[in-house]
């Protein structure tokens, strides 16, 4: 891979050039000192990859991932010097189509190297193999017949998710008369702040699902990673554990796949921006069990890999710009009700 670099610190500079010399395949394709630098560096010459600050003059990272997606783009994770204490931005550089987050290496800490390097690695396994769809074995009990199934709403995505589900629960009135139910791309270490995120965001509660709990009305469940997250035949929240090749952990299609066999739910899915294909063969099982599905169109996504191979396999009904989504969702789930 050659790895662009984006820091303004010196000394971080040399950590992650460091970092891209030990990963093998890896070469550092160039440098920048800001965020106005690697718009233009990357228009120039576009890398596999870039790690790129948030926090840097004349630019910052979150409007530099904005316009390398918009005009050159190119997979991007960010590098700061803390997750946790820039968790705003960071949620708003993921949104502009940033992949993933993890904080600057020290370079006296093998652990924090490796984390890198196997964040490098896994988005590299991803990129290459976007076409190999997620699949994933669940046991559960067959499903009951039941003539009155729980309205609930299902939301996946990844890169840009978070600002396109933001968009979605916002169009919501709150409290939800349903149920939500979320698999967003993204190291469990982050879910905690994506959740609380979105409740600032959007005045909904949304909260990480915990095992063996049902999705209950008036509130958006997260899945919490790193296992998937699926549904029993009885509509409770169960785990699945990720295999070491699965591509995304958690997994949409494992969601959608587990709903479209469980006769106590029905409602409404949607497949938002995001690399890839997962959840594209989930919402087509949606579709045929009786579900209303959606995809987000091309022209608001900032990725349209996955909802793109949901239309290409005829898995969504309606496919909407992200602002119409929300509206469709809600009346689809009201029909439901």
């Amino acid at each position: 891979m050659r790895i662009g670099l984006v820091n303004d610190m010196p000394i971080a500079m040399e950590a992650l050039r460091q970092c891209v010399e030990r990963m093998p395949g890896a070469q550092v394709a160039w440098r920048a000192v800001d965020g106005l630098e690697a718009v233009a560096m990357c228009a120039g010459d576009r890398p596999d990859l870039i790690l790129m600050d948030l926090i840097m003059p004349v630019m910052d990272g979150v409007e530099a991932t904005r316009r390398i997606m918009r005009d050159t783009p190119c997979p991007i994770l960010v590098v700061t010097a803390t997750v946790s204490g820039n968790a705003s931005r960071v949620f708003e550089a993921l949104g502009a189509g940033a992949l993933d987050a993890i904080d600057t290496p020290n370079m006296t800490s093998p652990a924090a190297i490796e984390a890198l390097c196997q964040r490098v690695r896994t988005i590299e396994r991803l990129t290459r193999a976007d076409r190999s769809a997620s699949t994933v074995t669940l046991a559960s009990a067959p499903p009951p017949t039941t003539t009155h199934a729980q309205p609930i709403a299902l939301l996946g995505a990844s890169t840009g998710g978070p600002q396109a589900l933001a968009t979605v629960l916002r169009a919501w009135p709150r409290p939800m008369p349903f149920a939500a139910v979320i698999v967003q791309h993204l190291d469990a270490h982050f879910v905690p702040g994506l959740a609380a995120w979105l409740s600032k965001e959007t005045g909904h509660d949304v909260r990480l699902a915990e095992r063996g709990a049902r999705a209950l009305p008036g509130i958006a469940w997260i899945a919490p990673g790193p296992d998937h997250l699926a549904f029993d035949g009885h509509g409770r929240f169960i785990a699945a554990t990720a295999r070491p090749d699965d591509l995304h952990q958690p997994s949409v299609d494992a969601l959608f796949l587990s709903a479209a066999g469980c006769g106590a739910l029905r409602g409404a899915a949607a497949l938002l921006t995001g690399m890839g294909r997962d959840g594209a063969t989930g919402l087509l099982a949606l579709r045929r069990s009786g579900w209303t599905t959606v995809a987000q169109d091309q022209a608001t996504s900032v990725v349209w890999g996955m909802p793109g191979t949901a239309v290409r396999l005829e898995a969504a009904m309606r496919t909407l710009p992200i602002q119409a989504i929300g509206a469709a969702m809600l009346d689809a789930v009201e029909m439901r009700r």
